[in-house]
């Protein structure tokens, strides 16, 4: 019994170790290389695949996805005779499984070595600035070479990509200076530019404030010549209504010698006014008119003890104020007849300060002469128009 148990173990044994041999699961994205006594003999698909044990044999799994493999920087010279140094990244996939297996003993490593010479060669005919500056012209070089030379090794390459170009420490630096350099020269530029700018905006303002100064000034001085105008035009019609007024009073008063001799009396403390008057004259014209104040049979000479006959009163024209709408020939004609009647005033007042013996009164004033004066003579008075 014990033999037949050892027997009926071994044959199971073999018919586990055949099956193994016998049925063969490939995975997903994978083929597999079978050979017969050491020839290719078939490719087995993805999934559950049957081979003739112990003649048949899967040699390799070969991996159909894209793969990715990163290579070691690698010195390289340019143009320029600088030394820098490339590392490169390659995105790769295997189309043929026979030929990836038969044609190249190991595509990586042969992917590697001819990317470094190609990269050589590229890189060689450009100058270090051009260089860092052309990635995708670098990247395009190197992957049309590769595509082409692992074509018949069934192999695609389907992207080149470089990680990091590294010039020397001392390319670095002056490549740092530079940079420095050229930003601190547009930090300059901005700067003036800037400054160009705020000044051309402050000259700006500048001249648009003059401009306006310039134009206020302008209508003040207008509304301030027209204030002194009218202002003068009213003080010229005041002084007119105010000389019209006494000397229309004059005429309505019908001044004696009583009435001038108190005007004289009344000028009296005027004259010593002041604190700087040490010595004040007296007119010989007071004597007259205390002697005409005390007495009422002496009379000032010219001046008319009484007055009879009707008073004449003189038409001065309206003593309303004019109108600042008037034309310009209303108010020259207005300021002509002010002055004109001012003058008249001043040069009555004039002669009679000249000549005490004449009458100190103009005829225009409308009173009457004494028929008799002190002297006994006659004369005859004419009233004033």
């Amino acid at each position: 019994m014990t033999v037949v148990y050892v027997l009926l173990l071994l044959i199971a044994i073999f018919v586990v170790v055949l099956l193994g041999k016998t049925v063969r699961i490939v995975p997903q994205a994978r083929a597999g290389i079978v050979e017969r006594f050491g020839k290719y003999k078939g490719t087995l698909p993805a999934g559950l695949s049957i081979v003739v044990p112990f003649i048949d044999k899967v040699r390799y799994m070969i991996d159909l996805r894209e793969q990715v493999v990163s290579f070691p920087p690698q010195p390289v010279i340019t143009e320029d005779n600088l030394v820098v140094s490339i590392d490169t990244v390659i995105y790769f996939q295997v189309t043929d499984p026979i030929a990836a297996t038969y044609e190249i003993a190991n595509y990586i490593q042969a992917i590697e070595q001819l990317t470094m010479t190609t990269l050589r060669n590229i890189v060689g005919g450009m100058d270090l600035e051009e260089t860092l500056t052309s990635r995708d012209q670098i990247n395009s070089g190197l992957r049309g070479v590769l595509d082409e030379a692992t074509g018949k090794w069934g192999i695609r390459v389907n992207r080149v990509e470089l990680k990091g170009i590294d010039p020397p420490p001392s390319i670095k630096d002056s490549m740092e200076k530079q940079m420095r350099a050229d930003r601190e020269k547009r930090a300059v530029i901005l700067t003036a530019e800037g400054q160009r700018q705020a000044a051309i905006l402050t000259a700006e303002g500048s001249k648009q404030s003059a401009i306006l100064n310039a134009e206020g000034d302008r209508e003040s001085q207008i509304l301030r010549a027209q204030a002194d105008r009218e202002s003068q035009i009213l003080r010229a019609q005041g002084e007119g209504q105010a000389i019209q007024t006494v000397f229309q009073a004059i005429h309505d008063g019908r001044p004696d010698q009583s009435l001038l001799a108190y005007q004289y009396l009344q000028m009296m403390p005027k004259i010593a006014e002041g604190d700087a008057n040490k010595v004040w004259i007296v007119p010989s014209e007071i004597g007259k008119a205390l002697e005409g104040l005390g007495s009422t049979m002496t009379s000032m000479a010219g001046i008319p003890s009484k007055v009879d006959g009707p008073v004449t009163r003189v038409d001065m024209g309206s003593t309303e104020p004019m109108s600042l709408s008037k034309s310009d020939d209303e108010v020259s004609k207005a300021n002509a007849a002010v002055q004109a009647a001012i003058a008249e005033a001043q040069g009555a007042a004039t002669s009679s300060l000249n000549d005490p013996l004449s009458d100190p009164l103009p005829d225009s004033f409308g009173v009457a002469d004494d028929p008799t004066d002190s002297s006994g003579d006659e004369t005859g008075a004419t009233p004033a128009p």
